[in-house]
């Protein structure tokens, strides 16, 4: 009799050990409400911001001022400038900070503009994926301090670094990037002197006048792990991203500060036209026919944690003047 309890007790721990294993295990694939069963990415390397899903809401019915009425942006505030289909468009970071996300329309382009505050990343992409277009939020989760999109059509998880969706129905899919210029508000308004404005009219009462990552972008701290980091550059050197197929390379802003502003470089075969504006903090990238290429202007530890086998251009002293 005392046998047969005990082999029970035993038989009921390792029943209680089973139980709380799998539940543990559940909850590792689900995290802010994501399946994330089968990521393309390490599941324990995605972590919690802090905010809930939609924690940070998403702009999906931007407002647009001309430039007369953008009395709240001063000449130095930071923007992201977008050109398409004839309209010009600036997204302040002001704004950007507290949402991250922009379902945008532009006549019959659906765009949306995305900014991880953390990575200092800016990214368009094209709503439509494989014909079905789609709008995104921000799920408050991060891989690599970068923010993870989603999608409300299918709650598919999307990097906004590696432009591909890491899970759920959408898993593999890749967006397609569209061309912004990470400027300042001056210089965007000089080129673009018809240009729109997003609004801080969103529907949601967010201190616009005030920078919740103050201090942020000096600091060397990163606030969350990263899967490689590098000792290159200060970690929060603004870089050029450029990928071209497999092959990446970085331009970092002090390196493109020893130039004349102006590079012509190779990337897998491609030619291309970097040009730099030291005081209005932009560079871009131009294909041969002119045509502005899409890249990536962010923080050097971001760049170098999704790509680290990246090409970095560097000014050798023989080249200086």
């Amino acid at each position: 009799m005392k046998h047969q309890l005990y082999s029970s007790s035993i038989a009921l721990k390792y029943l209680l050990v089973l139980m709380l294993w799998l539940c543990t295990s559940l909850n590792a694939q689900v995290k802010n409400g994501f399946d994330l069963k089968d990521a393309l990415i390490p599941v324990d390397q995605i972590v919690s911001g802090g905010p809930a899903k939609d924690g940070i809401p998403a702009i999906d019915q931007p407002r647009f001022v001309q430039v007369a009425d953008a009395d709240f942006l001063q000449p130095d505030d930071m923007v992201l400038g977008l050109t398409r289909q004839g309209l010009a468009r600036a997204y302040p970071l002001r704004v950007l900070n507290w949402h991250e996300v922009v379902n945008d329309q532009l006549e019959s382009e659906a765009i949306t503009i995305t900014y991880c505050p953390l990575c200092g990343t800016g990214v368009a992409f094209d709503r439509r994926v494989k014909g079905r277009l789609l709008s995104f939020g921000v799920s408050g989760l991060l891989y690599n301090n970068d923010v993870l999109l989603y999608d409300r059509q299918t709650s598919s998880l999307w990097s906004q670094m590696m432009a591909q969706a890491i899970s759920g129905p959408m898993k593999g899919q890749r967006l397609t990037m569209v061309p912004v210029t990470h400027t300042t508000w001056s210089d965007w308004r000089h080129s673009h002197t018809q240009t729109q404005a997003l609004s801080t009219d969103t529907g949601h009462r967010r201190a616009y006048d005030r920078d919740p990552y103050a201090g942020y972008e000096s600091s060397a701290d990163v606030m969350f792990p990263l899967s490689f980091r590098s000792a290159g550059y200060h970690p929060k050197e603004r870089v050029l991203g450029v990928q071209i197929g497999t092959q990446t390379k970085a331009y970092p802003f002090i390196e493109l500060s020893k130039t004349n502003g102006v590079i012509t470089d190779t990337l897998a075969n491609t030619m291309l036209t970097i040009r730099f504006d030291h005081l209005a903090g932009r560079a871009t990238v131009q294909a041969s026919d002119g045509t502005q290429w899409p890249a990536v202007v962010g923080y050097w530890f971001a760049w170098y944690s999704f790509h680290p086998d990246t090409a970095v251009f560097r000014v050798a002293a023989s080249r200086l003047p």
